[in-house]
């Protein structure tokens, strides 16, 4: 298998990987058959995942333009997998050219791939840390100087703290980082939820139980108090669909068929 040139050398092209997959549920081009099996796999088991992805992945650009016309411009995704197909950066420079982004992930994989993407893009940088080590997170020296206070940040957590175990207590990683924002900061956050298909619950946590990266679905209270700290903007927390949708045709008849909630808080 030939090696294009946005993939790094040593990559193991006959492995699937986590961030690729998820590229191509949302149609993109930076993946291998390997990871097009796996996805295909998958969706024996759980036939909306398609299109779950694709509502994620359109709820985290419509909220960051949301953002960007409110006069952000510095972002922190956290949890980024590969930055294409619709990337944070590309969403807030179509609003504010000057958007500055740091993506973050744990998966080496993920980041050796986005560094080569990125590569020229002096407003964008990629951050190898892991969400539940945030003291580590925090003191990387891209991070920590998007964080200088002067304008606020949006942190974006969208579709990973499902995959923070409670032992690992996700609402105190929040609270962390919530504690080292500027002022007038904000959080952009999806998570897979107990609501609306409680009877698909079970299925998709076995799912993800089989792979290196398991699934913890929330109920509503629980995802509600991941914003502690912050005002949630309207609409509140909702269904993907259901947050500032374009039309109302873009909700569709089953938004909790999307088994994922969302919403933004600003912080008070």
């Amino acid at each position: 298998m030939g090696r294009p040139n946005w993939v790094p050398a040593g990559t193991d092209l006959e492995k699937p990987n986590a961030a690729r997959v998820y590229d191509y549920y949302l149609g993109g081009s930076h993946n291998f058959e390997v990871d097009r099996e796996m996805a295909r796999r998958a969706v024996e088991l759980w036939p909306e995942l398609p299109q779950i992805m694709r509502a994620n992945r359109a709820f985290l650009r419509r909220s960051v333009q949301y953002l960007a016309e409110r006069g952000f411009t510095r972002f922190l995704d956290i949890g980024s997998g590969i930055p294409t197909f619709g990337p944070v950066h590309d969403a807030a420079r179509a609003v504010r050219p000057e958007s500055r982004v740091v993506y973050v992930d744990h998966d080496p994989v993920a980041v050796a791939h986005s560094r080569l993407i990125l590569d020229g893009d002096p407003l964008s940088s990629t951050v190898l840390a892991d969400l539940r080590d945030v003291d580590g997170l925090l003191a990387d020296p891209d991070v920590a100087a998007l964080l200088e206070p002067g304008e606020p940040v949006a942190v974006l957590l969208v579709a990973v703290l499902h995959f923070v175990d409670d032992r690992d207590e996700p609402e105190k990683v929040v609270a962390r980082l919530r504690d080292a924002l500027p002022p007038g900061s904000a959080l952009v956050l999806s998570h897979a939820s107990l609501e609306g298909a409680a009877e698909q619950a079970g299925p998709h946590q076995e799912l993800y139980r089989r792979t290196p990266t398991p699934l913890t679905m929330r109920d509503r209270d629980r995802i509600t108090g991941l914003f502690d700290g912050f005002d949630l903007v309207e609409p509140g927390l909702v269904y993907l669909p259901e947050w500032h949708p374009e039309s109302p045709e873009a909700v569709g008849p089953h938004p909790e068929r999307m088994t994922g909630m969302a919403g933004v808080g600003l912080l008070s």
